[in-house]
């Protein structure tokens, strides 16, 4: 029988009420800790805090500690969440003037795509023979982007597509892949690598804003799936005052465009046969495929350079600015690290890769 056993008269954890059932009589260490629980709950109550809106948590004492699960938790529905987030980024966000262009003949689209930035990875040059942290990362993006743009200076451009996501962050949770996968980190914090991105997001397209308006496309990624879309969302968001700018960011695994005569794919590769995507393509935007016979699908995630024509379409996969990790390069993946930028004549179709290696 239970030492706890209320029958038991001898036991003095219970005592009886005026009725005569009985009454459980608290140790002074579980007093307290239930003090300490109401303590916590009139302070989250002052400071507008639904108690309801807490999963889980600990409650300590002197004597003794206690997790607790809230059975009444509500957990929010994460279109609200974001919702509401991204309401409250737009009322303060920069405003942007008009910017003016200078119309030219025979425009151009330039495509801009650094893929697979990794920001939070770390290389050693003494193990992989070259180094990469986040700082390096960022300033890899820059320079590739300002060198493709001094490249493509003999060239009318009227329109940049811009590509974001592709595992821009290395990382969705504490030094953790979207799904768990446990990856080496520069040292930097989550939120560390979230902010810096942001910024080398808004840096380059403020940069880009100044040659042609800029669309930009989204692709979600195996790394950063959440962090990605979170980020994707937050910079389409600072730029909601910015007419020559526009965004296709939703959580679609592929995306599409069309310029003039071109048909544009872009997807981060990890999902999809390579030779299945032009059927994809054609049966996802039929439309497009028709008004269009210039075809081409950009992918990412393995870091290095393949090109091939499957049917009518052109299959191309970008290079990556992170060399390999510690684990890439004991099992032999390597790369030439790279930024590329493609330019598409309206009716000749590509016409141009301008690359910039480090």
């Amino acid at each position: 029988m239970s030492e706890l056993d209320p029958n038991k008269k001898h036991n003095k954890r219970y005592i009886q009420d005026n009725k005569g059932n009985p009454k459980y009589r608290l140790k002074p260490e579980e007093a307290e800790i239930i003090k300490e629980y109401r303590r916590v709950v009139d302070e989250a109550q002052r400071e507008g805090v639904n108690p309801n809106d807490v999963k889980h948590g600990w409650i300590k004492s002197k004597k003794a500690s206690l997790f607790f699960k809230n059975s009444q938790y509500r957990q929010k529905d994460k279109d609200k969440f974001f919702d509401e987030m991204l309401s409250t980024f737009s009322e303060h966000v920069p405003n942007y003037e008009d910017f003016e262009y200078t119309e030219k003949l025979n425009n151009h689209l330039l495509v801009i795509d650094p893929a697979d930035i990794h920001i939070g990875k770390v290389a050693s040059e003494m193990e992989t023979g070259q180094s990469y942290d986040s700082q390096e990362a960022v300033l890899r993006v820059i320079k590739g982007v300002n060198s493709i743009l001094n490249k493509v200076q003999g060239f009318p451009i009227n329109k940049i597509c811009l590509v974001l996501g592709n595992d821009i962050l290395h990382y969705d949770t504490p030094n953790k892949t979207t799904r768990g996968t446990q990856v080496d980190s520069d040292g930097l914090m989550w939120y560390e690598c979230f902010l810096m991105a942001k910024r080398l997001y808004v840096q380059v397209i403020e940069t880009l804003l100044k040659i042609a308006p800029v669309h930009c496309v989204f692709c979600p990624s195996n790394h950063d799936y959440q962090s990605g879309f979170f980020l994707a969302q937050l910079i389409e968001t600072h730029f909601k005052n910015c007419g020559d700018i526009s965004f296709d960011v939703s959580p679609a695994y592929r995306k599409y465009i069309a310029y003039e005569n071109n048909l544009l794919g872009f997807s981060h590769g990890d999902k999809g046969k390579a030779n299945d995507l032009p059927l994809i393509m054609a049966t996802e935007c039929p439309h497009l495929w028709a008004k269009c016979n210039r075809r081409y699908i950009y992918l990412h995630h393995f870091h290095s350079k393949r090109s091939n024509d499957i049917v009518s379409v052109c299959v191309e996969t970008m290079r990556s600015p992170s060399p390999p990790d510690s684990w890439h390069h004991s099992n032999g993946y390597l790369n030439l690290p790279a930024i590329e930028g493609f330019i598409h004549h309206p009716t000749g179709g590509q016409i141009a890769r301008i690359t910039h290696f480090f």
